[in-house]
């Protein structure tokens, strides 16, 4: 069984199952509205250097979100 990694430990074109939010309702919330939530298979586009932005792609959707967002997605890849 695979364990869950951060969204940031993805390489740039690489895609995951979230299998955890670590979160608050707040930002599940947030992510949910940008179809990011639970059993949806997500696309790390590209990071910034330096902990900056990572945009990711869920589905049809293209968003940049912060590192600190992104290091609580918890992926199975």
């Amino acid at each position: 069984m695979s364990v869950p990694v951060s969204m940031i430990e993805l390489k740039a074109g690489e895609n995951g199952t979230v299998a955890t939010i670590k979160g608050g309702a707040g930002m599940v919330r947030k992510l949910d509205s940008l179809g990011i939530h639970e059993g949806k298979t997500i696309t790390k586009i590209s990071a910034q250097w330096m902990h900056g932005p990572v945009v990711i792609r869920a589905g049809a959707t293209e968003v940049a979100i912060g590192y600190g967002m992104a290091s609580k997605i918890m992926v199975l890849s």
